[in-house]
């Protein structure tokens, strides 16, 4: 049985350190090695150092570490994490391999280097040991090939996609020689312990989803060239529009690297001679250029774009001009139909909006995705061997919102096959043989259950289930929905689970949102042995709907205001002492209103992945929905056991900083040190799995006996004295301007109610004296101009304004 305890890391240059940082994100010790520098730095030199002093032995290394820790976005879910990863270099540590379990090579795309590598690894490591490359493109057999029967037995390739701990990707290759028990356990904890998603990819050049997306990067640049389209202009074509990322092409080349750009297409074109499509991997003659010029993107500061400092105070983003090679002020590229597009919130109708109309942007869209389908197409069964592997690689691995083949879906695939006959373009067989046998789409859903249509069999077959993982899209068109309206559904997970699940805009929390919470307790508490309160949107809740509030305020319905957070606050307090368990499932942005449900479950399973905050000081307001008191009810308890007499000012202090400064966690492990988790709080590293792991904590708190907490009328609330030394604080950044007027006036508020209000002196307190407090604050600040200026700015820009 291989179980993965300890890795090793090969190779500590961007790929390499990231990785080794997402290994101590999984909480596994990693040894990260590199070469031995030959010669001394000048600061070496000076320092009287010599090539034999382990600092300089280690500096490449070390470097790699230093800059996983210095990464933006992070690469350690917390700095603490970096403490798991040992730094050393192969001529000295190479023997430290044999207490690895896993041994995850990432030096430089060079056959000969990679194999002289592993003749050293294979004296070291432990017989049984996985021996993985991440090599993006070489034949894995080229490089296992002539080593011993163990090692080919434990080898096999881990593609993964840079950055590591964001890009849910790893391409997961197999040769004739790795045993199945070996792939299988690598999938098994690539899955579920680093959280990946993962294809089986076929040994091919450049495996599935760099294949596929550099071809439709190629096509891109061609069709900017051939139909005069600017940098810009394509970057807002290629972006969110169509279902991408917002860095659209040229953003996201930057991001790469053009070097490696050009370097995974020259070695595609060597390595496919036979593809029909191959003089498209010739890169066109100023992508060389740009590589001469050193003009590689983000890593030498200048691109595509590159930062100029305008008249003023704000750097400016200049585009190259193709022509000259030469920067210009960035120009906005003008579409109607795109901005009528942006109306459109779901991505299929909106991708078969544009490419359907008749403007500059739909040609473009047309020339560009219909000869990607078509190659995507071609590249089956040589690549993979389903659709559901050539979807899923370019969803996880670019975060594409649809895949290729739910593209052709989205567009048409009768429609824009005949297009394509009417143009003279080849219609791949594949696609004939699938009209042929009379199916439309290459996917379809019957009953709950999603099929998509097999080239070989010639009909249809359920796409393969992930184990361990529940879709709330499948079980809905199941009938297994006990309620639902506009803002939410009950959905019946089985096993005497029910799930609450948010659907409004953006997931904001209404009336509606909390109607049915409310009604789920019910429920539960009537027929089911528990609760779980997630989803499987984009994010889990970006909090309160601020439009609501906004035109309550305006017409200054005080009343109505006052229901709303008596509502909401009652609602979670609910939550909070329900006779049945009820487990929150955060993931992605937890803010405001989203965060305060999740603060008040019995226990929360998040994603590695959540960005949680009481974000409300940015809008003008303080948390009201019970989000205060439970951040002072935690920075109290947490005060250390033998500790009691211990001053707790500064643990109010920073329950203080935290809502004040609307601090925001990068990772559920940063959550858990600001105490928006508690420590018996757990994660998911699979986002996929979410759901069923949240389900999993449900039954396990009932089978264990479940009783819920009594209602808090200890909290101590420290007095007028400790809010007058945070008013001086107040006062302070105020006048040394880090702080508005308005940020002050807020501020006073909540240290008011973190204080306990007008008490002379130390007082214990209830929960409900503290929501009281809460609730009054927030309805006095509805009644400041510059509170709905910002609530209006925000909805207006999505961004928070200082007035």
């Amino acid at each position: 049985m291989i179980r993965i305890e300890r890795a090793a890391v090969l190779g500590a240059g961007t790929m390499g350190a990231q990785l080794a940082a997402h290994l101590a994100n999984a909480r596994i010790p990693v040894l990260l090695l590199d070469v031995a520098p030959q010669e001394l730095t000048p600061e070496e030199e000076a320092r009287g150092l010599n090539l034999l002093s382990p600092e300089v032995r280690n500096r490449i290394a070390q470097r790699g570490l230093e800059n996983a820790l210095k990464a933006k976005p992070a690469a350690f879910f917390t700095p603490d994490l970096a403490a798991l990863v040992t730094v050393g270099n192969f001529e000295d540590d190479l023997p430290k391999i044999k207490d690895c379990d896993l041994i995850i090579e990432a030096v430089v795309e060079n056959l000969e280097i990679k194999r002289a590598l592993y003749e050293r690894v294979e004296r070291f490591r432990r017989p049984g040991s996985v021996v993985a490359t991440n090599t993006s493109g070489i034949p894995i057999r080229a490089l296992a090939d002539g080593f011993s029967e163990d090692f080919r037995a434990h080898f096999l390739g881990t593609h993964f996609f840079n950055p590591p701990r964001y890009l849910h990707l790893v391409e997961l290759i197999r040769t004739e020689w790795t045993k199945p028990e070996v792939s299988c356990a690598i999938h098994g904890f690539l899955d579920q312990r680093l959280g990946k998603g993962v294809v089986v990819a076929k040994d091919r050049p450049n495996f599935i989803a760099n294949r596929i997306g550099t071809y439709g990067a190629l096509i891109t640049i061609r069709t900017m060239l051939e139909d005069g389209y600017s940098i810009e202009e394509v970057d807002a074509l290629t972006g969110p529009a169509v279902g991408r990322p917002k860095t659209g092409t040229f953003r996201l080349f930057d991001l790469v690297g053009i070097d490696v750009l050009v370097y995974v297409a020259d070695n595609l074109y060597r390595a496919v001679p036979d593809d029909e499509e191959r003089e498209i991997f010739q890169v066109p003659s100023f992508l060389r250029e740009m590589v001469a010029r050193k003009l590689l993107g983000n890593k030498t500061g200048a691109g595509f774009y590159r930062k100029q400092k305008g008249d003023g105070e704000r750097d400016e983003i200049w585009a190259l001009d193709l022509a000259s090679l030469e920067y210009r002020p960035s120009q906005k590229a003008h579409f109607p139909s795109l901005e009528m597009a942006k109306n459109i919130e779901d991505a299929r109708e909106r991708i078969r909006t544009l490419v359907w109309g008749k403007d500059r942007a739909a040609q473009f869209l047309w020339k560009t995705l219909s000869r990607t389908l078509r190659y995507a197409a071609n590249r089956i069964p040589e690549i993979a061997d389903t659709v559901v592997e050539v979807d899923r690689a370019m969803r996880w691995g670019f975060n594409w919102e649809l895949g290729v083949f739910e593209t052709w879906d989205a567009i048409g695939v009768e429609r824009s096959v005949a297009r394509m006959r009417e143009e003279g373009l080849s219609t791949p067989p594949n696609v004939e043989r699938m009209l042929e046998a009379g199916a439309r789409s290459f996917y379809k859903t019957d009953k709950g259950e999603d099929f998509y249509f097999d080239f070989a069999a010639l009909d249809y077959k359920p796409v393969p289930k992930q184990p361990g993982v529940i879709i709330l899209k499948s079980l809905k068109e199941q009938d297994k929905v006990i309620k639902k309206n506009a803002g939410a559904s009950l959905i019946d997970l089985g096993d005497g689970v029910a799930c609450v699940e948010f659907h409004s805009k953006m997931n904001s929390i209404g009336s509606d949102t909390v109607q049915m919470i409310r009604y789920a307790l019910d429920e539960v508490e009537r027929n089911f042995v528990g609760l779980v309160i997630g989803n499987q949107g984009q994010n889990f809740s970006v909090g309160a709907n601020l439009m609501l509030l906004l035109l309550e305020a305006q017409e200054g319905n005080w009343e109505e205001i006052d229901l709303m957070v008596r509502a909401f606050q009652q609602t979670n307090m609910r939550l909070r002492y329900s006779p049945k368990p009820v487990v929150v499932a955060p993931h992605q942005m937890t803010l405001g209103g989203g965060c305060e449900v999740t603060l008040h479950a019995d226990r929360v399973r998040a994603a590695a992945e959540t960005y949680i905050g009481l974000v409300e000081v940015g809008v003008g307001l303080i948390p009201a929905g019970g989000g205060t008191k439970e951040m002072l009810v935690r920075a109290l308890d947490a005060i250390p056991k033998g500790m009691e007499d211990a001053d707790p000012f500064p643990f109010v202090k920073r329950a203080f900083e935290t809502i004040a400064l609307a601090k925001v966690s990068t990772s559920a492990e940063e959550a858990r040190q600001m105490n928006f988790l508690r420590p018996s709080d757990t994660i998911s590293m699979n986002p996929d799995r979410l759901i069923a792991d949240a389900k999993r904590e449900v039954l396990a708190l009932a089978q264990a006996g479940y009783v819920p907490p009594q209602p808090r009328a200890d909290i101590l609330a420290l007095g007028q004295s400790a809010l007058a030394t945070l008013k001086v604080g107040i006062h302070m950044m105020r006048r040394g301007g880090y702080i508005s007027d308005h940020d002050a006036v807020i501020a006073e508020k909540l240290a008011r109610i973190l204080t306990g209000g007008d008490l002379n002196h130390a007082t214990r307190v209830s929960e409900q004296y503290l929501l009281d407090l809460e609730r009054e604050a927030f309805l006095s600040l509805c009644g400041e101009r510059k509170t709905l200026e910002r609530i209006a700015h925000t909805l207006k820009t999505g961004k928070s304004l200082r007035n």
